[in-house]
């Protein structure tokens, strides 16, 4: 996907004047939508019937299924596709994002404001762990896609300020950052931190990702089941890994 396959569907998906009219008249899955539409622009190749199920793309070579969310619910559908067809799994991470909150009663929406937190590649892991039999079929690929984004979210949270426990309505994509591809095992090596030990802990790894540890205990144990790295011992009651030669 180019950035001009990107802007193109964003446009023909969201549109300046449906904006004008307000965030009601958008799909409530405006992500999947500008996606499905950047990386397939001819909407004959959409939703398209296949061993009693529907794929999201279908070119007449491979399947692209757009995920945002519960990649277990895709199991089944990779136990019927895997072996007929190469798939790739769209997955949007979002990168820096803006909540925008909705008022449900008077449709008023509150001035953007930015989340203090930045989105990175390594939170696919959690979704990646989810269909982890999967991983190492030579058909499967995988395209994670890092996107800012505005988030609108209804204020009927359980909160005095109705925002905690909070429904997101819709994510619009608003600008593409970057597109990270693994198509074969060695590709998860770009996932190993440059600065890291020759042997190293999961906490080791987290620091040296800058990701929190429970994510990190996740991502090594993805990459040894992938076999980018190998256990190698203990010290004291954490494993010790180091990375294979590829």
């Amino acid at each position: 996907m180019t950035n001009e396959d990107f802007l193109n569907a964003k446009q023909k998906i969201v549109g300046n004047e449906r904006l004008r009219q307000g965030i009601g008249t958008l799909s409530e899955k405006t992500v999947h939508a500008v996606l499905k539409n950047a990386y397939a622009p001819d909407e004959d190749m959409h939703e398209i019937p296949i061993e009693n199920y529907v794929a999201d793309i279908y070119t007449g070579e491979e399947i692209i299924e757009i995920q945002t969310r519960q990649f277990n619910k895709m199991r089944n559908k990779l136990t019927a596709f895997l072996p007929l067809y190469p798939v790739t799994i769209v997955y949007p991470i979002p990168h820096k994002k803006w909540l925008i909150w909705i008022d449900e009663e008077t449709g008023e929406l509150s001035n953007k404001r930015k989340s203090p937190v930045t989105g990175s590649v390594y939170t696919a892991f959690i979704e990646l762990y989810k269909i982890k039999n999967f991983l190492v079929d030579s058909n499967l690929r995988l395209q994670l896609v890092l996107l800012d984004m505005e988030e609108y979210r209804l204020l009927n949270g359980w909160s005095k300020d109705k925002k905690k426990g909070s429904e997101r309505f819709d994510r619009i994509p608003t600008e593409l950052i970057e597109e990270v591809t693994i198509e074969r095992v060695e590709d998860y090596m770009r996932f190993v931190p440059y600065d890291l030990a020759e042997k190293f802990t999961v906490k080791d790894f987290a620091k040296a990702a800058k990701i929190p540890i429970r994510l990190a205990q996740t991502v090594v144990h993805i990459l040894h089941y992938v076999g980018v790295i190998e256990r190698i011992g203990k010290l004291g009651r954490s494993y010790l890994y180091t990375v294979k030669e590829m």
